[in-house]
């Protein structure tokens, strides 16, 4: 089972989209791939019709209750392949209830352990911000994948993530391999351009080498509720990101992670 994070420490940059595109990809080639919503605003949730605010069994149940069995919380979509394990609004309060709890950390981790024989894919859609979530998601993936919308204020955010991963690596002593994706690119504008020439410039190494295009279609698949990728495969957003899911099968930096974590595993102050 290959678990990659979508992460990026600034909001609309395209995360659930990437997220929710990529697994209508590894859906459709027969994959049995799992969705987890950590984001308690729970747009991922929204786009398979659920509502966060309403949802009972959801990612908070593995955090308040240690004895819950995650397949028990996961849902099927209409889609064949495709299953979601949604988020609820309650998320939102666990930084302030765990506090500095030890080993809260591993709740991802842990059950996705448990349900490593069902899956062959798990991408995992995080919140805009540093907590116990993204501490969770960034120690149970074995690729990160940042989204990075081509302008300016975007490519700040990418500071801010990238720092955020170094204390990550630092804290678990391990290399977290990871791939910077532009997104939202419109090669009419030149604030466009040269955010993407930015990004060559300065982190060619990680930088996925295509674009994910301005595509209105991500618009109307999201208003339908159907990953773009399984609503229409010939539209330019649908081939960018079944050329970036190629790209991630092959990709030879994928590391999963070590069952002997150090403080990422064992507490949660990276998140405070």
């Amino acid at each position: 089972m290959k678990v990659w994070a979508v992460a990026n420490q600034k909001g609309g940059v395209g995360k659930t989209t990437t997220a929710v595109t990529l697994a209508g990809v590894f859906a459709s080639r027969g994959y049995r791939t799992l969705l987890i919503d950590l984001d308690p605003h729970g747009s991922l949730t929204a786009y398979f019709g659920m509502d966060p605010d309403r949802v009972e069994q959801s990612v908070y149940r593995l955090f308040s209750d240690t004895m819950v069995d995650p397949e028990r919380l996961i849902s099927d979509t209409r889609f064949e392949n495709l299953f979601l394990l949604p988020a609820s609004t309650a998320m939102a309060t666990l930084d302030r209830q765990l506090g500095a709890q030890t080993g809260k950390g591993l709740v991802i981790v842990n059950a996705l352990n448990k349900l490593a024989e069902h899956f062959d894919h798990v991408l995992i859609d995080c919140a805009p911000s540093l907590g116990i979530l993204l501490v969770n998601a960034l120690a149970a993936c074995s690729h990160l994948i940042i989204p990075v919308q081509t302008e300016f204020l975007a490519l700040k955010g990418l500071e801010r993530m990238l720092h955020t991963l170094s204390m990550v690596q630092r804290s678990a002593r391990r290399e977290l391999p990871y791939t910077i994706v532009p997104t939202m690119f419109d090669r009419r504008t030149r604030a466009g351009t040269l955010s993407l020439d930015q990004l060559r410039e300065s982190h060619s190494a990680r930088l996925w080498s295509s674009v994910i295009p301005v595509d209105t279609q991500f618009r109307e698949a999201s208003r339908a509720g159907i990953p773009l990728s399984l609503r229409s495969a010939t539209d330019r957003g649908s081939v960018a990101y079944t050329e970036l899911a190629d790209f991630l099968l092959h990709d030879d930096s994928y590391a999963p992670p070590s069952s002997q974590e150090s403080e990422i595993v064992h507490s949660s102050r990276l998140a405070h």
